[in-house]
């Protein structure tokens, strides 16, 4: 006998449905780490040959005749529209480098361009993982920025071991679990009240005015990494 109500089911159901992840990454290395950890039940990866076309302009005749597009279409069940969307979160998981800020670029346009209720209705995230892990006999630290690093460090003290993560492709699946469990952050990719996304897009991917220079001046930031104390 089954003790669950219909109602409490259809809750576990809407749960399930909620949680429905597919993950964007850039080659294999990336997605090796994370097919193997992932939940086989609520989350599947798809994984980009190389940098995705910059669509910026073109028609959605493109999204036919790029193979990458067509495939990550199909994947989402979108081409008729949102109503049969596969995946209530579409993450894009690319590295925290310059290449693959850069394809994370690429793919926000697509899904801008072609795909704008997408946006709209929150389901484009950015996945955020560590870039360092701090770690010693007795406890491991994982940081998302260079002061969380210096904390750890003070923390764990006596020259503990200090690995910079490159690449999604350097983290072991054992550890990318943590990454895209329970606790996954990530950063929702949404609009501003009031932002017009034609605006947005000849802004940032159309030609380069001198208002997109001067904002590119004007935000430019460089990281280096920090020089750990020694104790």
């Amino acid at each position: 006998m089954n003790d669950e109500s219909p109602s409490k089911g259809k809750e576990l159901f809407v749960e399930k449905q909620n949680a429905t992840t597919i993950f964007i990454t850039e080659g294999d290395s990336a997605s090796g780490s994370i097919t193997k950890s992932r939940n086989v039940e609520t989350q599947a990866v798809f994984s980009l040959r190389g940098k995705p076309l910059n669509c910026f302009g073109l028609t959605k005749k493109v999204v036919y005749e790029n193979e990458e597009f067509n495939l990550l279409q199909h994947a989402l069940n979108i081409e008729e529209g949102m109503e049969g969307l596969r995946f209530n979160n579409i993450v894009i998981a690319t590295d925290a480098d310059v290449d693959g800020m850069h394809i994370r670029l690429l793919l926000m346009t697509f899904f801008l361009q072609f795909f704008p209720d997408l946006v709209k209705h929150n389901h484009v995230y950015i996945l955020e993982t560590p870039l360092f892990r701090v770690r010693n006999k007795q406890e491991t630290i994982y940081c998302y920025s260079e002061d969380e690093k210096a904390d750890a460090v003070k923390k764990l003290g006596s020259k503990p071991e200090i690995t910079r993560f490159k690449g999604l492709g350097e983290i072991s699946p054992d550890e990318f679990g943590q990454f895209i469990g329970d606790e996954m952050k990530t950063t929702l990719m949404g609009l501003e009240a009031g932002e017009h996304i034609q605006d947005l897009l000849d802004f940032y991917m159309g030609k380069n005015t001198p208002d997109r220079q001067e904002f590119i001046i004007n935000n430019l930031k460089v990281e280096l990494d920090a020089p750990v104390e020694s104790n």
